[in-house]
């Protein structure tokens, strides 16, 4: 019986649920959320649209989330006072009465700001990578602005983390240590394209982890998937400007 009132739970969960633009899942820890404060949205957004309940009590979420109800007061404060969330003061219109519904559209309007931000990096990325002259033809000669000299002899021997603190000149923090390792384990690119994504931050004077990532994001954008397509890639466009 139990076993069938699952599949039947499942079945339900599949063919519904709450609706949360995906823009919101990308841009949630670039302005500032932690995985646990956008649960906690994720969780408002469920008592609306699933529950009808517009104002969740902090004892409803601590449960939900599995947090102490003091913590939960906590997350909604501080996102109330980064101007994230918000409680609007409505009367309902049948009883006259009135009542209290959080508001969101302040993580909303700063995640889109967000992503505007990023495309609008994305598109700078984008074009200084069609009109400078590229790192391609070799990284041996002459070097380039922001470049340490005989890189292209060392860094096989190394690894990645070793590879950023030599070019780097210092230390990884643990935040650019994540962002490396995301983007071996997550976005799965290949070690000789980030290497080859970093010579180029290198050669254009550039040397910080966000040019780096809009670089690799767009060269999966154009199936570039390592160091040879990576090369032609850049070779396309220098050859359209007929340099």
């Amino acid at each position: 019986m139990w076993k069938a009132y699952a599949r039947g739970m499942a079945a339900a969960m599949n063919g519904g649920g709450v609706v949360v633009p995906a823009g919101l899942l990308r841009a949630y820890r670039g302005v500032g959320l932690t995985d646990t404060e956008m649960l906690l949205i994720l969780q408002l957004m469920t008592y609306r649209q699933v529950e009808g309940v517009d104002f969740p009590t902090p004892e409803q979420l601590a449960e939900r989330l599995g947090i102490l109800p003091k913590a939960a007061h906590q997350l909604l404060s501080r996102l109330m006072k980064e101007g994230l969330l918000a409680i609007d003061e409505e009367i309902d219109p049948v009883s006259g009465m009135q009542y209290e519904r959080y508001n969101w559209s302040g993580f909303l309007i700063r995640s889109a700001e967000w992503l505007a931000d990023e495309a609008r990096q994305s598109f700078e990325v984008d074009r200084e990578l069609r009109q400078r002259p590229s790192t391609a033809d070799g990284f041996g000669g002459g070097g380039g602005a922001g470049s340490s000299g005989g890189m292209a002899g060392e860094w096989p021997q190394s690894d990645l983390f070793s590879v950023f603190e030599q070019e780097f000149g210092r230390p990884l923090s643990p935040m650019e240590c994540e962002t490396i390792s995301a983007w071996v384990d997550q976005d799965r690119y290949p070690d000789e394209l980030i290497r080859f994504a970093l010579k180029e931050a290198v050669f254009a004077g550039k040397l910080h982890f966000r040019y780096i990532d809009r670089i690799l994001i767009e060269w999966s954008r154009n199936r570039v998937t390592n160091t040879d397509e990576a090369k032609a890639h850049t070779n396309k466009f220098r050859g359209g400007r007929g340099s």
